[in-house]
Protein backbone atom coordinates (compact mmCIF):
# COMPACT_ATOMS: atom_id res chain seq x y z
CA UNK A 1 0.00 0.00 0.00
CA UNK A 2 1.63 3.53 -1.27
CA UNK A 3 2.31 5.90 1.57
CA UNK A 4 0.44 8.83 2.27
CA UNK A 5 1.97 12.10 0.91
CA UNK A 6 3.59 14.00 4.17
CA UNK A 7 1.53 17.13 5.36
CA UNK A 8 5.04 19.21 5.16
CA UNK A 9 5.70 18.41 1.54
CA UNK A 10 2.14 19.10 0.44
CA UNK A 11 2.14 22.37 2.70
CA UNK A 12 5.75 23.61 0.59
CA UNK A 13 3.43 22.04 -2.78
CA UNK A 14 0.98 24.43 -2.03
CA UNK A 15 3.61 27.06 -1.22
CA UNK A 16 5.81 26.76 -4.81
CA UNK A 17 2.36 26.83 -7.01
CA UNK A 18 0.21 30.12 -4.49
CA UNK A 19 3.54 32.15 -3.43
CA UNK A 20 5.86 31.22 -6.07
CA UNK A 21 3.72 30.44 -8.83
CA UNK A 22 5.57 27.58 -10.05
CA UNK A 23 4.44 25.37 -13.12
CA UNK A 24 2.07 22.81 -11.78
CA UNK A 25 5.12 20.09 -13.51
CA UNK A 26 7.65 21.70 -11.30
CA UNK A 27 5.17 21.67 -8.14
CA UNK A 28 4.35 17.87 -8.41
CA UNK A 29 8.52 16.99 -9.22
CA UNK A 30 9.50 19.14 -5.82
CA UNK A 31 6.34 17.67 -3.92
CA UNK A 32 7.58 14.23 -4.97
CA UNK A 33 11.02 15.04 -3.79
CA UNK A 34 9.82 15.71 -0.57
CA UNK A 35 7.70 13.38 -0.28
CA UNK A 36 10.58 10.95 -1.18
CA UNK A 37 12.87 12.42 1.54
CA UNK A 38 10.46 12.45 4.51
CA UNK A 39 9.66 8.78 4.11
CA UNK A 40 13.44 7.62 3.61
CA UNK A 41 14.03 9.90 7.11
CA UNK A 42 10.91 8.36 8.79
CA UNK A 43 12.94 4.60 8.04
CA UNK A 44 16.09 5.77 8.76
CA UNK A 45 15.23 7.80 11.75
CA UNK A 46 12.99 5.18 13.11
CA UNK A 47 10.17 7.25 13.89
CA UNK A 48 7.85 10.04 12.20
CA UNK A 49 9.51 13.43 10.72
CA UNK A 50 8.00 17.06 11.78
CA UNK A 51 9.45 19.95 11.43
CA UNK A 52 11.50 20.05 14.54
CA UNK A 53 13.14 16.75 14.05
CA UNK A 54 13.84 17.68 10.34
CA UNK A 55 15.80 20.94 12.10
CA UNK A 56 18.07 18.07 13.48
CA UNK A 57 19.51 16.79 9.58
CA UNK A 58 22.97 16.62 9.58
CA UNK A 59 25.35 16.08 6.21
CA UNK A 60 24.79 12.13 7.16
CA UNK A 61 21.33 11.96 6.50
CA UNK A 62 21.55 13.48 3.37
CA UNK A 63 24.20 11.64 2.15
CA UNK A 64 22.25 8.43 3.03
CA UNK A 65 19.65 9.76 0.72
CA UNK A 66 21.71 10.47 -1.96
CA UNK A 67 22.91 7.14 -1.57
CA UNK A 68 19.89 5.46 -1.44
CA UNK A 69 18.22 7.26 -4.52
CA UNK A 70 21.45 7.02 -6.52
CA UNK A 71 20.88 2.86 -5.57
CA UNK A 72 17.69 3.45 -7.62
CA UNK A 73 19.17 4.47 -10.43
CA UNK A 74 19.74 8.41 -10.54
CA UNK A 75 22.21 9.36 -12.49
CA UNK A 76 24.64 12.39 -11.30
CA UNK A 77 23.27 15.22 -13.12
CA UNK A 78 19.53 14.28 -11.34
CA UNK A 79 21.23 13.26 -8.66
CA UNK A 80 22.72 17.41 -8.14
CA UNK A 81 18.37 18.05 -9.40
CA UNK A 82 17.65 16.51 -6.01
CA UNK A 83 19.48 17.59 -3.78
CA UNK A 84 18.68 21.40 -5.06
CA UNK A 85 14.97 20.68 -4.19
CA UNK A 86 16.12 19.03 -1.03
CA UNK A 87 17.28 22.51 0.20
CA UNK A 88 14.68 24.31 -1.24
CA UNK A 89 12.28 22.38 0.80
CA UNK A 90 14.89 22.50 3.99
CA UNK A 91 14.69 26.30 3.63
CA UNK A 92 11.35 26.91 3.22
CA UNK A 93 10.97 24.56 6.37
CA UNK A 94 12.90 27.00 7.99
CA UNK A 95 16.52 24.47 8.50
CA UNK A 96 20.08 25.23 7.01
CA UNK A 97 20.76 22.71 4.39
CA UNK A 98 24.18 20.64 5.99
CA UNK A 99 27.14 21.69 3.65
CA UNK A 100 27.20 19.17 1.19
CA UNK A 101 29.29 19.39 -2.16
CA UNK A 102 26.77 18.12 -5.27
CA UNK A 103 27.67 15.01 -7.28
CA UNK A 104 29.71 15.94 -10.31
CA UNK A 105 29.57 14.49 -14.08
CA UNK A 106 33.00 13.34 -15.26
CA UNK A 107 34.53 15.48 -17.75
CA UNK A 108 35.91 13.64 -20.75
CA UNK A 109 35.59 13.23 -24.65
CA UNK A 110 32.16 14.04 -25.58
CA UNK A 111 29.44 11.83 -25.61
CA UNK A 112 25.27 12.15 -25.72
CA UNK A 113 23.47 13.49 -23.20
CA UNK A 114 21.75 10.85 -20.93
CA UNK A 115 18.16 10.51 -21.22
CA UNK A 116 17.47 11.20 -17.60
CA UNK A 117 20.14 14.03 -17.97
CA UNK A 118 18.14 15.85 -20.53
CA UNK A 119 14.71 15.47 -18.34
CA UNK A 120 16.49 16.93 -15.44
CA UNK A 121 17.97 19.48 -17.79
CA UNK A 122 14.81 20.53 -19.25
CA UNK A 123 13.08 20.72 -15.37
CA UNK A 124 16.20 22.65 -14.33
CA UNK A 125 15.63 25.52 -17.03
CA UNK A 126 12.08 25.27 -16.53
CA UNK A 127 11.89 25.98 -12.86
CA UNK A 128 14.36 28.99 -13.04
CA UNK A 129 11.51 30.83 -15.47
CA UNK A 130 10.04 33.67 -14.22
CA UNK A 131 6.55 32.83 -15.62
CA UNK A 132 4.69 29.65 -15.56
CA UNK A 133 3.80 29.72 -19.28
CA UNK A 134 7.62 30.68 -19.75
CA UNK A 135 8.67 27.57 -17.57
CA UNK A 136 6.27 25.43 -20.16
CA UNK A 137 7.94 27.43 -23.11
CA UNK A 138 11.46 26.50 -22.07
CA UNK A 139 10.57 22.55 -21.03
CA UNK A 140 8.70 22.18 -24.58
CA UNK A 141 11.48 23.93 -26.72
CA UNK A 142 14.39 21.60 -24.74
CA UNK A 143 11.81 18.19 -25.13
CA UNK A 144 11.55 19.23 -28.76
CA UNK A 145 15.30 19.22 -29.46
CA UNK A 146 15.69 15.92 -27.94
CA UNK A 147 13.13 14.46 -29.10
CA UNK A 148 12.11 15.56 -32.65
CA UNK A 149 16.29 16.31 -33.05
CA UNK A 150 15.57 20.33 -34.24
CA UNK A 151 18.07 22.51 -34.49
CA UNK A 152 17.51 25.46 -32.27
CA UNK A 153 16.52 28.01 -34.78
CA UNK A 154 14.43 25.38 -36.89
CA UNK A 155 12.65 25.20 -33.14
CA UNK A 156 11.92 28.90 -32.94
CA UNK A 157 11.13 29.67 -36.34
CA UNK A 158 8.08 27.61 -36.25
CA UNK A 159 4.77 29.04 -35.82
CA UNK A 160 1.05 29.74 -35.10
CA UNK A 161 0.61 27.76 -38.52
CA UNK A 162 1.69 24.46 -36.70
CA UNK A 163 -1.46 24.20 -34.59
CA UNK A 164 -3.54 22.24 -34.01
CA UNK A 165 -0.68 19.63 -33.39
CA UNK A 166 -0.74 16.40 -34.82
CA UNK A 167 1.38 13.09 -34.90
CA UNK A 168 4.16 15.38 -37.10
CA UNK A 169 5.69 18.29 -37.85
CA UNK A 170 6.76 20.46 -40.69
CA UNK A 171 9.90 21.55 -40.18
CA UNK A 172 11.84 24.54 -41.86
CA UNK A 173 15.67 23.67 -42.16
CA UNK A 174 18.95 24.95 -43.66
CA UNK A 175 18.44 26.42 -47.23
CA UNK A 176 14.46 26.57 -46.94
CA UNK A 177 14.57 22.59 -47.09
CA UNK A 178 10.94 20.99 -45.04
CA UNK A 179 10.97 17.94 -43.31
CA UNK A 180 8.64 16.37 -41.66
CA UNK A 181 9.32 14.71 -38.08
CA UNK A 182 7.42 12.44 -35.69
CA UNK A 183 5.93 14.29 -32.70
CA UNK A 184 6.42 11.96 -29.65
CA UNK A 185 2.95 12.63 -27.64
CA UNK A 186 5.48 13.99 -24.95
CA UNK A 187 6.68 16.52 -26.71
CA UNK A 188 2.71 17.47 -28.23
CA UNK A 189 1.46 17.70 -24.75
CA UNK A 190 4.09 19.82 -23.40
CA UNK A 191 4.23 22.43 -26.76
CA UNK A 192 0.08 22.30 -25.93
CA UNK A 193 0.79 23.29 -22.63
CA UNK A 194 3.32 25.92 -23.38
CA UNK A 195 0.26 27.03 -26.20
CA UNK A 196 -2.28 27.29 -23.06
CA UNK A 197 -0.49 28.44 -20.73
CA UNK A 198 0.94 31.60 -23.39
CA UNK A 199 -0.59 35.27 -22.79
CA UNK A 200 -0.03 36.11 -26.36
CA UNK A 201 -2.61 35.19 -29.74
CA UNK A 202 -1.42 32.68 -31.72
CA UNK A 203 -1.92 34.05 -35.00
CA UNK A 204 -0.82 31.15 -37.95
CA UNK A 205 2.35 33.82 -39.87
CA UNK A 206 3.28 34.93 -35.59
CA UNK A 207 5.89 33.14 -34.20
CA UNK A 208 4.98 29.76 -31.80
CA UNK A 209 7.50 30.06 -28.92
CA UNK A 210 7.15 33.91 -27.62
CA UNK A 211 9.81 36.31 -25.91
CA UNK A 212 8.55 37.57 -22.69
CA UNK A 213 7.25 40.73 -24.09
CA UNK A 214 5.84 38.70 -27.34
CA UNK A 215 8.12 38.74 -29.81
CA UNK A 216 9.83 35.98 -31.26
CA UNK A 217 11.80 33.97 -28.61
CA UNK A 218 15.80 34.10 -28.97
CA UNK A 219 17.92 31.29 -29.38
CA UNK A 220 20.24 32.99 -27.16
CA UNK A 221 17.47 33.21 -24.45
CA UNK A 222 17.60 29.50 -24.74
CA UNK A 223 21.24 28.64 -24.68
CA UNK A 224 21.83 31.61 -21.91
CA UNK A 225 19.25 29.38 -19.56
CA UNK A 226 21.01 26.15 -20.94
CA UNK A 227 24.46 26.87 -20.03
CA UNK A 228 23.39 28.08 -16.13
CA UNK A 229 21.14 25.37 -15.39
CA UNK A 230 24.10 22.89 -16.70
CA UNK A 231 26.59 24.50 -14.33
CA UNK A 232 24.13 23.88 -11.27
CA UNK A 233 23.73 19.91 -12.63
CA UNK A 234 27.53 19.51 -13.07
CA UNK A 235 26.77 18.48 -16.68
CA UNK A 236 29.91 19.12 -19.20
CA UNK A 237 30.33 22.59 -20.80
CA UNK A 238 29.50 20.61 -23.94
CA UNK A 239 25.66 20.15 -23.12
CA UNK A 240 24.17 22.69 -25.36
CA UNK A 241 20.86 22.61 -27.44
CA UNK A 242 22.63 21.44 -30.12
CA UNK A 243 24.07 18.30 -28.18
CA UNK A 244 20.24 17.71 -27.72
CA UNK A 245 20.17 17.32 -30.96
CA UNK A 246 23.28 14.80 -31.46
CA UNK A 247 21.89 12.84 -28.39
CA UNK A 248 18.69 12.17 -30.31
CA UNK A 249 20.56 11.23 -33.41
CA UNK A 250 23.07 9.01 -31.33
CA UNK A 251 20.18 7.62 -29.50
CA UNK A 252 18.38 6.65 -32.64
CA UNK A 253 21.04 5.01 -34.27
CA UNK A 254 22.01 3.43 -31.28
CA UNK A 255 18.78 1.55 -31.12
CA UNK A 256 18.60 0.51 -34.88
CA UNK A 257 17.95 3.19 -36.98
CA UNK A 258 18.66 3.24 -40.74
CA UNK A 259 21.22 5.90 -41.84
CA UNK A 260 19.37 7.30 -44.67
CA UNK A 261 15.86 7.60 -42.26
CA UNK A 262 17.89 9.69 -40.00
CA UNK A 263 19.35 11.50 -42.23
CA UNK A 264 15.74 12.72 -43.23
CA UNK A 265 14.74 13.05 -39.73
CA UNK A 266 17.86 15.39 -39.09
CA UNK A 267 17.57 17.29 -42.49
CA UNK A 268 21.08 16.26 -43.85
CA UNK A 269 22.13 17.53 -47.57
CA UNK A 270 24.36 14.60 -47.38
CA UNK A 271 24.21 10.80 -45.55
CA UNK A 272 27.96 12.04 -45.21
CA UNK A 273 27.05 14.10 -42.63
CA UNK A 274 24.78 11.88 -41.13
CA UNK A 275 27.28 9.25 -40.80
CA UNK A 276 29.41 10.81 -37.99
CA UNK A 277 27.03 9.45 -35.47
CA UNK A 278 28.31 6.05 -36.39
CA UNK A 279 31.90 7.62 -35.30
CA UNK A 280 30.03 8.49 -31.74
CA UNK A 281 28.29 5.19 -31.01
CA UNK A 282 31.19 3.33 -31.76
CA UNK A 283 33.22 5.57 -29.25
CA UNK A 284 30.61 5.11 -26.60
CA UNK A 285 30.26 1.12 -27.21
CA UNK A 286 34.78 0.95 -27.21
CA UNK A 287 34.58 2.59 -24.14
CA UNK A 288 31.84 0.65 -22.28
CA UNK A 289 33.54 -2.56 -24.10
CA UNK A 290 37.03 -1.39 -22.18
CA UNK A 291 34.94 -1.33 -18.91
CA UNK A 292 33.24 -4.20 -19.28
CA UNK A 293 34.93 -7.09 -20.69
CA UNK A 294 37.66 -9.10 -18.54
CA UNK A 295 40.40 -9.13 -21.13
CA UNK A 296 39.77 -5.81 -22.73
Amino acid sequence: MAALPHPLAADWAAHLARDRRRSAHTVRAYHATADRLLAFLTGHWGGDVDATRLAGIEAADLRAYLAHRRGAGLGNASAARELSAVRGFLAWAGTAAPRLRGPRVAKGIPRPVAPADVIALAEEVADEAREPWIAARDWAVLLLLYGGGLRIGEAIALTGGALPLGETLTVTGKRAKTRIVPLLPQVRTAIEEYVRLCPWPMGRDEALFRGFRGGPLAPAIIRRSVRGARGRLGLNERTTPHALRHSFATHLLGRGADLRALQQLLGHASLSSTQVYTAVDAAHLLDVYRHAHPRA
